[in-house]
């Protein structure tokens, strides 16, 4: 078993596997799924140190599509939600990123509620292209923080085999 995980954890850190599985999880993690993709970014940088920034950069990409994702169901979900009230807590809310607008978008990256907020920014029909740079610009800032404090906690190389 310990042969077989350490031959996939060389063949995911394969610049051409490695960084498409990257994008891949990242996108997927950016859906309404409930899964990170920080794990797959730290171990692809850890095993090959030289793809920093490039995981960085496709992580954020398939991040920010996943938003974009999130952007578009929302859009389409106010069509087959027109009808429903809101609470006092949800109005509030509906407030605060109808006054923040595309902005808010920035918050995207956080857990448990940045999914949803893309979502509700296409529900609100907030512009597209403000949403998914805020939201890229956050997430980034997320991929950059988050595996920048990985390493510096773990600074050793991972060895396989």
């Amino acid at each position: 078993m310990e042969a077989w995980f350490a031959s996939v954890l060389q063949w995911l850190a394969l610049p051409q596997f490695g960084l498409s599985t990257v994008f891949v999880v990242a996108l997927v993690s950016a859906t309404l799924l409930p899964m990170g993709s920080e794990p797959a970014v730290f171990g692809l940088i850890k095993l090959n140190p030289e793809l920093f920034w490039p995981a960085i950069l496709v992580a954020t990409a398939g991040n920010a599509l996943g938003g974009a994702i999130n952007w578009w169901m929302g859009f389409g979900a106010k069509r087959a939600y027109e009808s429903y009230k809101h609470s006092s807590v949800q109005a509030k809310a509906l407030a605060w990123l109808e006054r923040l607008g595309p902005r808010a978008c920035f918050f995207a990256f956080l857990p448990i509620i940045g999914d949803p907020l893309a979502t509700v920014a296409g529900w609100l029909k907030l512009p597209f292209w403000p949403c998914f740079l805020w939201g890229g610009l956050g997430k980034f800032l997320r991929y950059v923080v988050m595996t920048a404090g990985a390493l510096w906690i773990w600074p050793g190389q991972f060895q396989i085999g």
